[in-house]
């Protein structure tokens, strides 16, 4: 019995589709971000009394920060998907980077972007690599 080193064309195709779906999605949210950071300096208060104007200061700085994390989380998912698409293209998709074995399917559904096993993943962890 011959080992598997790669999916199929097919298969690959139906990867495609899923990171496609999660990167519109991922672009979407990443946009509504950079939006909301840019309207949350638009949103000033300098009417309001100054008791008030320093808390209302660290509230909106507490929620920039919050919004310059989220943009920052979904930049990083958007360029691991176009990764995932561009191993697509190379063939070498769901390959292990490690081991050099296939990545289970249902893994790789529900992680698209997944370069490791989750045993190989789990013992890199435990080996503090």
């Amino acid at each position: 019995m011959e080992i598997k080193r790669r999916y199929s064309d097919d298969e690959l195709e139906e990867f495609r589709q899923i990171i496609n779906e999660k990167l519109k999605v991922a672009r979407q949210s990443y946009s509504e971000a950079m939006q909301d950071l840019s309207n949350a300096n638009s949103n000033t208060d300098a009417d309001t009394a100054p008791t008030y104007k320093i808390l209302e200061e660290g509230t909106e700085v507490i929620g920039r920060e919050y919004l310059v994390q989220k943009a920052q989380r979904e930049y990083k998912f958007i360029q691991s998907l176009e990764a995932a698409l561009t191993r697509i293209e190379k063939k070498t998709y769901g390959v292990d980077r490690i081991t050099g074995e296939l990545i289970p399917k249902e893994r790789l559904r529900i992680v698209p972007h997944a370069t490791l096993n989750v045993s190989t993943k789990n013992s890199r962890k435990n080996l503090n690599v």
